[in-house]
C-alpha cells in the first residue's frame, strides 16, 4: 500500500495581509495619495534613493535600504550573517510591505514602525553555514525570470488597486478577488526578495501567487 506524499515544505518567506471584512474608511481611500506620504517619505529616508530601487522600479519591501553587499561579503568569505543584519533587513521588509499594504488601499491603519498589525511578513532565519558560499553573487542573476514577469504584474497591481478604489467609494469594501491578487503579487516580492536580496535561503522561489 502506498504512502500519500508528504505535503511539499512551506516557503521559507511568507506574506499574509487580513481581508477587510468590514466597512473602509471612504474619506481615507479618497485622499490615500495624500496619507500614504509619511510612510513613503520614511522608505525614501531608508533608501536614499527617492523610494525607487538601484534597478529604477518600484520598491515593495523598502529593499534599496537593506544589508546587502557586506552580507554578499560576509557569505562569501566568512559563511556568516550576522543576526543584528536579519534583523534590519526584516524589520525594514516589514515596514516597507506595511505601507505597501496601505498604499494598494488592502488596510486603512496607517503603517506603523513598529507593530505588525495585519500585515504578516515572516522570513526564516538562515542557517549561513548551510548556504551556498558562491549563490549570493549570483542570486539576483538568477532572479530575473521572476522579476521580469513580477514588472508586468505591478502594472496590474496598480490597475487592479485603482478599480478598487473607485468600488471602496461606492461600496466602501475591497473585492475580494482583487485583494487576493494584489497580496499574491506582493507574497510573490517577498519570496523574490528573501531568495535574491535578503539572502536568507537558497531555495528558489515558486512561480506562484498562492500561499
Amino acid at each position: 500500500m502506498t504512502q500519500d506524499p508528504s505535503p511539499p515544505t512551506p516557503y521559507p518567506a511568507s506574506l499574509s495581509v487580513d481581508y477587510p471584512d468590514r466597512q473602509l474608511d471612504r474619506l481615507s481611500s479618497l485622499l490615500r495619495v495624500i496619507w500614504a506620504f509619511p510612510g513613503i517619505i520614511l522608505l525614501a529616508l531608508l533608501s536614499g534613493s527617492g523610494g525607487e530601487s538601484e534597478e529604477g522600479s518600484f520598491s515593495f519591501d523598502g529593499s534599496s535600504s537593506l544589508v546587502f553587499l557586506p552580507t554578499v561579503l560576509t557569505l562569501l568569505v566568512l559563511r556568516k550573517y550576522p543576526r543584528w543584519w536579519f534583523d534590519w533587513n526584516v524589520a525594514v521588509t516589514c515596514f516597507g510591505y506595511r505601507v505597501s499594504s496601505f498604499c494598494l488601499l488592502l488596510r486603512d491603519e496607517m503603517p506603523a514602525l513598529e507593530e505588525e498589525q495585519s500585515v504578516h511578513v515572516h522570513v526564516e532565519p538562515p542557517d549561513a553555514s548551510r548556504l551556498h558560499r558562491l549563490l549570493p553573487l549570483v542570486k539576483w542573476l538568477l532572479a530575473m525570470p521572476h522579476i521580469v514577469i513580477l514588472l508586468v504584474l505591478t502594472i496590474a497591481v496598480f490597475i487592479v488597486a485603482v478599480c478598487a478604489w473607485v468600488a471602496l467609494l461606492f461600496t466602501g469594501r475591497y473585492p475580494r478577488s482583487m485583494f487576493d491578487f494584489n497580496v499574491g503579487v506582493l507574497r510573490w516580492w517577498l519570496r523574490v526578495s528573501a531568495y535574491a536580496f535578503l539572502l536568507t535561503t537558497d531555495r528558489y522561489p515558486p512561480f506562484s501567487l498562492a500561499e
